[in-house]
């Protein structure tokens, strides 16, 4: 299984925000949104912190997708 992390990037426009902005509010590590860029894996505790700081739920941010997507 892949992670796509398009729901958050989208997410991020609509909110009119850079990923700087999310580093800021979120509290998370520029590292950690290089990571989500390349749809790599990042600790919960990240995704908990992006979530309260976007008022959102997982599900708005985040996406499994079958391992064959990852390679599109």
């Amino acid at each position: 299984m892949a992670v796509s992390y398009k729901k958050l990037w989208k997410l991020l426009i609509d909110k009119d925000m850079k990923k700087k902005d999310l580093c800021a509010k979120a509290g998370i590590s520029p590292a950690s949104v290089t990571k989500m860029g390349r749809n790599g894996h990042v600790t919960t505790e990240s995704l908990l912190k992006i979530c309260t700081a976007l008022n959102c739920r997982i599900e708005d941010i985040i996406e499994i997708c079958p391992e064959h997507e990852k390679s599109l």
